[in-house]
């Protein structure tokens, strides 16, 4: 495209600042060994760009298939403007990984098509230990950080999509 024919397009992108947001994270107690430090991440994000404590609420629920039905709950009560959701589900000797990797997954992407506000989603689904481990702060990064940039972004961007493209 020209640089003519892009001074008619209307672009909009969110941007990363926590000041105005009020999140919540949605976490799952099992596996905690590897969600904590997905917490760690979020956490720190968010009050890097200005996130207060008050601004950020944990919510804690037992594994990674309860999080869609917790996270409707924090949608469903208005007082968020974004819900990060965080577990980690980790392979086993059982088919049970299967079941719950893709209800949770299922679960939470609904939920992210259908709420008015971003449902992100920060579940780590990993065949090892290992694997999750670089995931959640070493090798691969830390995925509930990434999780929390997202958020942020997309609350700048639902805010900006409501308000008209005036507010490029």
């Amino acid at each position: 495209m020209s640089s003519e024919d892009k001074t008619q397009v209307i672009e909009l992108s969110g941007s990363l600042d926590a000041s105005h947001a009020k999140v919540a994270i949605v976490a799952s107690r099992f596996n905690s060994f590897i969600v904590e430090r997905l917490i760690e991440g979020a956490v720190d994000v968010l009050r890097r760009v200005g996130g207060s404590p008050e601004s950020i609420t944990i919510v804690r629920c037992p594994g990674a298939f309860e999080l869609p039905a917790v996270t409707r709950r924090c949608v469903e009560s208005k007082k968020f403007d974004a819900v990060i959701c965080l577990g980690a589900v980790i392979r086993g000797a059982t088919p049970h990984f299967d079941y719950v990797a893709a209800e949770s997954s299922k679960g939470i992407a609904q939920l992210a098509s259908q709420a008015t506000i971003p449902v992100i989603f920060g579940v780590l689904t990993t065949d090892t230990i290992e694997q999750a481990v670089e995931r959640a702060g070493t090798k691969a990064g830390n995925k509930g950080a990434d999780a929390a940039m997202t958020a942020l972004e997309m609350i700048s961007l639902f805010r900006k999509l409501s308000h008209g493209a005036d507010q490029r």
